[in-house]
């Protein structure tokens, strides 16, 4: 077996039926292809290669690890493309934040925008950016950082990271949006998505996964 095949055993799989895949990206591996041969590498690809034909329903940042599920029908995709884009889905991260975040918890509402000069980035923009709502929890305090339990209710691009930017709290190793200092802290960026939960395209019954993350 070669290098590659061992590696798409090692990944972690919670969930494999006649309609869904529900897996554990690791830090670092992009969700979908990106652009050009040497972005080919990828967890839908490495998945495919074991299941054959899968259908993108959501990503998660190349850098954020954690559960993220694909369809393997077309009737799958609808109906869980459907239930994301009426934020019927529960999805629950886990973040490590520079600084002290003295509420126990609260609620980051503020729109966001592509940041066109600087993409990737994406940017707080009062005037045209899109409504974007992030819920947090304190579930731990050090004197430098805190850990925090993060429900987006809405899903735009790197909200979770722009947001605790826009609270004054970066995650720590955030290469993008990060001071450095905040970024030289950690290894990688410690945003992990730990609970997903939506109901089964085939029968409508609730199904739930749990990751705790690696950090």
């Amino acid at each position: 077996m070669n290098a590659a095949a061992d590696a798409d055993d090692a990944l972690a799989i919670l969930l494999v039926d006649a309609d869904c895949v529900v897996a554990a990206k690791p830090a670092g591996m992009l969700s979908v292809p990106g652009r050009g041969p040497l972005l080919q590498d990828c967890l839908l690809s490495r998945l495919q290669n074991r299941f054959g034909d899968l259908r993108v329903v959501h990503r998660l940042d190349m850098a954020t690890s954690g559960l993220i599920v694909f369809a393997r029908n077309a009737d799958a995709q609808r109906t869980l493309n459907r239930a994301f884009a009426e934020r019927a889905v529960e999805k629950r991260y886990v973040a490590t934040v520079d600084g002290v975040v003295f509420a126990d918890s609260g609620e980051i509402d503020l729109p966001l925008s592509a940041d066109w000069p600087n993409r990737p980035l994406q940017r707080v923009d009062h005037a045209a950016g899109k409504p974007s709502i992030t819920r947090y929890r304190v579930l731990e305090r050090s004197p430098t950082s805190t850990r925090l339990s993060l429900r987006p209710i809405t899903g735009r691009a790197h909200q979770l990271r722009v947001h605790l930017l826009a609270l004054g709290h970066p995650i720590l190793g955030d290469a993008l949006y990060a001071p450095h200092a905040a970024r030289a802290r950690a290894g990688r960026l410690l945003l992990h998505a730990e609970g997903l939960g939506f109901a089964h395209p085939a029968n409508g019954a609730w199904t739930s996964f749990e990751l705790p993350a690696p950090f």
